[in-house]
């Protein structure tokens, strides 16, 4: 969302994935925009009861944004919401879900890094928190969008056959390796996990199906908790991030 011709202002059409306490009533925003660049700005008085932003820019938050340039950081003139996800406030496992698609998010968009996939696919898992049924959906819903996120980004699973030597018959998962091993090949690697049939079809699950599919697909709190585990692992692993908000998920 570049400035044409000069101007001080323009408008953008972003998430809100990260909020920071600025000074004693403002905020600075971490956004991911509708062309999937990650927009960092400052809106002033968004702490400040009654303040025309303090509503319009909370977590989880679909806004149109005018934006002023700023030496370091931009400041958000106006905003008008498109979609609040108003559901994902009232109750902490749906806040807590949401908090986990805009960890992944934010660390997988960077300045001047365009992706429009990121900005589509960070919204509709959003809406999938506030549609999931149970606690199980929504670590699905979770788990589902780590991994197709980062499977986009170039770091897909091999859940076909051993990503060391190709055999078919598979036994274990590393995220280390790079997906599922044989069991002769996972004496070499460290922390590499049994894993049997039905959850390496789980995993495929997550990266073939869509949010619909597995919003409506029966399962278990178990499976849902290891493939969110799963996620979390993965995660660590390729992005070298410690992800607080699936810590925080896994924990409850």
């Amino acid at each position: 969302m570049p400035v044409a011709g000069g101007r001080r202002t323009y408008h953008a059409r972003a998430c809100v994935l990260d909020r920071t306490k600025l000074g004693e009533t403002d905020l600075i925003l971490t956004l991911l925009g509708s062309n999937g660049a990650q927009l960092r700005a400052v809106a002033k008085g968004a702490r400040r009861p009654g303040g025309k932003l303090a509503g319009k820019v909370q977590l989880f938050c679909e806004c149109d944004l005018l934006l002023a340039k700023g030496r370091s950081l931009d400041v958000v003139a106006e905003a008008s919401l498109v979609d609040a996800h108003a559901i994902l406030r009232g109750e902490l496992e749906r806040v807590s879900a949401a908090s986990c698609v805009c960890e992944v998010a934010r660390l997988c968009c960077f300045e001047d890094a365009e992706d429009p996939f990121l900005y589509a696919i960070t919204s509709r898992a959003l809406t999938a928190c506030e549609q999931a049924a149970d606690r199980a959906h929504l670590d699905l819903t979770c788990a589902a969008f780590a991994f197709k996120v980062l499977a986009h980004a170039g770091w897909r699973p091999e859940l076909d056959a051993c990503c060391a030597c190709g055999d078919a018959a598979i036994s274990r998962f590393s995220p280390l390796a790079g997906g599922v091993l044989c069991e002769s090949c996972a004496k070499d690697v460290a922390g590499a996990e049994p894993v049997g049939a039905s959850q390496v079809a789980w995993l495929r699950a997550l990266l073939s199906g869509i949010f619909d599919e597995l919003l409506a697909a029966p399962v278990d709190e178990a499976t849902a908790v290891w493939l969110l585990s799963c996620a979390h692992r993965w995660c660590a692993a390729h992005l070298d991030a410690r992800l607080r908000a699936m810590e925080f998920a896994l924990s409850c």
